[in-house]
């Protein structure tokens, strides 16, 4: 049978052991106003449209199950598509901010 040797671990072979990395500075997350108002401005247009689209549509709908579908439409878009080109659109310009001063 064959024996495989295994290599020696990089810290049993190499005695003086590297200091890890620095650390990147995490960034600071916006604060909870700003979030309000980035998902206002995410959910209202998507509001505004789904309304005058769907109105056709759902005209004679009772108006409960008309916010139920505008909904389920309407929160998964700004969740999942909406809201992080938001963010990332706010966390690019308080990067660019911040490097400016």
């Amino acid at each position: 049978m064959d024996t495989v040797t295994q290599p020696a671990s990089p810290a049993i072979a190499n005695s003086t052991t590297p200091t890890p990395p620095e650390p990147a500075a995490l960034p600071i997350p916006p604060s909870i106003h700003v979030r309000a108002a980035i998902t206002w401005l995410a959910i209202f247009p998507l509001v505004a449209v789904g309304m005058m689209a769907s109105a056709p549509l759902m005209e004679s709908w009772h108006p409960i199950f008309r916010a139920m579908v505008l909904t389920m439409v309407v929160v998964p878009t700004a969740v999942y598509v909406v809201l992080p080109r938001l963010f990332a659109a706010h966390g690019f310009l308080a990067r660019r901010r911040t490097a400016r001063r």
